[in-house]
C-alpha cells in the first residue's frame, strides 16, 4: 500500500500551508449581503458556504468572529446570497476589505443594488442569481474538548430566488455560462465553472436501461 502524508492537525502539518482548504475545494462563494439596524447595506464573501438541504431550501456559511455580516443577519433576521462568478470576481475581492461598521462594501465595489422581494437586503443587481434567506440558527462551533472556537454557523432558508433569464437555457440555470467561481485554498486561489459533465446515477441508469 503506497505510503501517504499523514498528519494530526493538532500537531502540525509539516508542509508550507496547511493543505486542508486545498482538499476541501472548490467551495462556492456565499456572497452575502445584509442591513444594519440602521438600513446600511454590507456586503462580503465566505468561502464556507453551500447549500445544506433541498427541501425547503437551506443555506449555510461560516464566519471566523462576530463580524458585521453575522451582526446584521442576527439583528435583521435576513439576508441574501449573490452569485458570484468570474465576471464580478474583482469585485467580490473588494468587498472582502474590512472596512469600519456601517461602510457599504457594494457601493465600494462599485456595485448597483437591486432590490429584494421577500426580506429587505438588497441583492448585487449584476449577479446572475441570489437567494434572498431567512435565518434560521446562528451556532457557534466547538472543538472535541468542548471549547469554543470562534467560528459561528449560520443557516437561512431560502425564501425567494432571482435568476437573470439570460442564464437559463430550456428551463435550467447554466451554471457554465454563469461561470461561477469557487475558493480553492492558499492565498487567492480560486477556480471558474466553464466546463460541466454528466454522470448518470446508477438507479437512474437502471430505470433508462428498463423503458
Amino acid at each position: 500500500m503506497p505510503t501517504t502524508h499523514f498528519y494530526e492537525p493538532s500537531k502540525g502539518h509539516r508542509l508550507p500551508h496547511s493543505p486542508f482548504k486545498a482538499i476541501v475545494a472548490p467551495r462556492p462563494i456565499g456572497w452575502i449581503s445584509t442591513v444594519d439596524p440602521q438600513g446600511r447595506v454590507n456586503l462580503a464573501p465566505y468561502s464556507f458556504f453551500n447549500a445544506l438541504c433541498e427541501t425547503p431550501p437551506i443555506i449555510g456559511f461560516s464566519s471566523k468572529g462576530r463580524k458585521d455580516t453575522l451582526r446584521n443577519a442576527q439583528s435583521s433576521g435576513e439576508f441574501v446570497a449573490n452569485l458570484a462568478t468570474y465576471a464580478l470576481a474583482a469585485q467580490m475581492n473588494l468587498s472582502a476589505a474590512e472596512l469600519p461598521f456601517g461602510e457599504d462594501e457594494m457601493r465600494l465595489a462599485g456595485l448597483d443594488a437591486a432590490p429584494s422581494t421577500m426580506v429587505k437586503p438588497p441583492r448585487v443587481a449584476a449577479s446572475p442569481a441570489a437567494l434572498e434567506c431567512k435565518l434560521l440558527s446562528i451556532t457557534e462551533l466547538h472543538d472535541l474538548d468542548g471549547k469554543a472556537v470562534d467560528w459561528f454557523l449560520i443557516t437561512g432558508q431560502v425564501v425567494g430566488v432571482h435568476i437573470d433569464p439570460m442564464y437559463l437555457r430550456d428551463g435550467l440555470f447554466d451554471t457554465a455560462m454563469a461561470r461561477n467561481i469557487a475558493r480553492c485554498g492558499y492565498r487567492g486561489y480560486y477556480a471558474e465553472t466553464d466546463k460541466l459533465f454528466e454522470i448518470v446515477r446508477p438507479d437512474e441508469a437502471s430505470a433508462l436501461s428498463q423503458r
